[in-house]
């Protein structure tokens, strides 16, 4: 993609062709970090699974045997969760960041280093991690009142990364960043959106079932880390296009430039 690119609103196809050219031609720098991140993910919920014990219920429970053991239940299902959840997300905002430095760096400047682009990511993590909590209590909120509002609330806030990756911006500026860069193209957020999230999770429901027909059926202890590998190979799809779709919409909301100066006569 060449920079002139940059300057100018890009449709949700082109979006998408350049997202798996770029996928494409670096496919082992984009896979290396959320490989790194599918690999620890996978382990710690092993760990996590092999530590907790989740006690099952017992057969034909009087009340008393219920409520006794209800509330393990509870706090070891819980507390699996938490741990492994904390982690993943953790490692994703890591991942995700370090794929939008990338991306941006080869659309700026034509190369990127993976090692440059975790340097830049680690500084920016607590800004990542603190808008994801903000805008997932959001979207939330606005699911759990009409739906509708949750859906506009996740197009409005879908370009938070990109903005303080690339722009600088803290928690609160990144939202009101967002909200700016996609106004009056809902729909088209909406599509692209909806795009990717068929092509991640076609293609994810491809490598499971390929998984379970290679293992002859349920993958037990490993099934964790068999499938936070397998995300990890289309995972880097949604950050890609995400960032492109941060530039495409950058280029829309910029001030043209000014006209050049008319040549002066003698």
């Amino acid at each position: 993609m060449e920079n002139k690119n940059l300057q100018r609103e890009l449709s949700i196809g082109e979006i998408l062709t350049q997202t798996f050219n770029l996928y494409s031609r670096n496919f082992v720098q984009y896979l290396i970090p959320f490989l790194a991140a599918g690999i620890l993910t996978g382990l710690v919920t092993i760990a996590v699974k092999s530590a907790i014990v989740i006690p099952a219920a017992p057969l034909h429970p009087t009340s008393q045997q219920l409520l006794a053991w209800f509330p393990t239940y509870l706090i070891a299902t819980v507390t699996s969760l938490l741990l492994s959840g904390i982690v993943s997300w953790i490692a994703n905002s890591i991942t995700t960041g370090i794929t939008i430095k990338f991306t941006s760096d080869i659309l700026e400047k034509g190369q990127a280093n993976l090692h440059t682009s975790f340097n830049f990511t680690l500084p920016k993590l607590l800004s990542l991690l603190a808008a994801s909590i903000i805008t997932g209590i959001l979207i939330v909120l606005g699911f759990i009142a009409l739906v509708v509002p949750g859906v506009i609330l996740a197009l409005m806030f879908s370009l938070v990364y990109p903005a303080i990756m690339l722009e600088g911006t803290g928690v609160l500026g990144s939202l009101s960043r967002s909200r700016v860069l996609v106004s009056n193209r809902w729909l088209k957020t909406f599509g692209l959106l909806l795009l990717l999230a068929i092509i991640v999770y076609a293609i994810n429901g491809v490598f499971v079932f390929v998984a379970f027909i290679l293992f002859s059926g349920p993958l037990g202890v490993v099934g964790p880390l068999i499938s936070s590998i397998l995300t990890a190979l289309i995972t880097p799809i949604f950050a890609i296009a995400i960032t492109l779709y941060y530039y495409s919409m950058k280029a829309r909301t910029a001030p043209p430039l000014p006209p050049p100066p008319s040549a002066q006569t003698f």
